[in-house]
């Protein structure tokens, strides 16, 4: 089943033409890479999908129903979530607090009830607890559950922002170059997370510079080159494509 597909994609800035005709699929349950060398339009795409911003002219489906226009509240809400290429956490709240605060509290409380602290949100109070106390065992961090975000190290506040996308429960998890200027360990660290989210059924679609990364858990990849796809198909195919070579990956490749 197709979870996300984008349809003639572009983006104008000021006459530059940043993304140009760029559609995709993306599959349930499948990783899926899009990548490119810098300045290619990958993270305008993301930022276009989750209604960061406008697009100029295509369509965005998502479980088939049209996205596009969409506020970035309601393109979560729908059930899709993302991290950023520069990491946006609450440095002054704990780790805990970073990631109880997405979430869903679909029942909602009246200003009585969020007086008297009824049973019930007491009860849900205790459940958003438990939920995010697992969130942080996924990405490693239960023992950090009580530092300020501010004082993690760098990958750390990188799986802060994940945990927190991820309690957001999204049917589609966007990460925008979630190995960028990590260790060797700390990359090993959100590969492993990436392919347990996948047997957990999750749906990924992520930007990457290390092609190590992209080439060990992609499923299905997209090249972009100033603004258009250039290729697309499995990694053992995009390796050998002569077009991605000279564009991005390099002679050696």
């Amino acid at each position: 089943m197709i979870l996300l597909e984008t349809k003639g994609l572009c983006k104008n800035f000021g006459g530059i033409l940043a993304v140009r005709e760029f559609s995709l699929k993306v599959k349930r349950g499948t990783v899926t890479a899009l990548i490119g060398p810098n300045g290619a339009g990958k993270t305008t795409v993301f930022n276009l999908i989750t209604g960061h911003l406008p697009i100029t002219r295509g369509e965005i489906f998502f479980r088939g129903e049209r996205i596009d226009g969409l506020p970035p509240h309601r393109i979560v809400r729908s059930g899709i979530a993302r991290t950023f290429q520069l990491v946006r956490i609450f440095p002054r709240l704990t780790v805990l607090e970073n990631v109880m605060v997405a979430l869903r509290t679909p029942r909602g409380e009246s200003l009585w009830e969020s007086l008297v602290k009824t049973r019930r949100l007491r009860e849900e109070a205790l459940e958003n607890h438990k939920k995010t106390l697992e969130y942080l065992v996924q990405v490693g961090l239960l023992e950090n559950k009580s530092q300020y975000a501010q004082n993690l190290g760098f990958g750390q506040q990188k799986l802060v922002e994940i945990a927190r996308a991820m309690a957001t429960e999204p049917e589609l998890l966007l990460l925008d170059e979630p190995t960028a200027g990590l260790s060797q360990d700390m990359t090993t660290s959100i590969q492993n997370l990436i392919h347990g989210l996948k047997k957990q059924g999750k749906t990924i679609l992520f930007i990457e510079h290390d092609m190590r990364v992209v080439m060990g858990i992609s499923d299905w990849i997209y090249v972009l080159n100033y603004g258009e796809k250039i290729a697309e198909g499995p990694p053992e195919e995009i390796k050998k494509n002569q077009r991605v070579i000279q564009a991005y990956l390099g002679s050696e490749s």
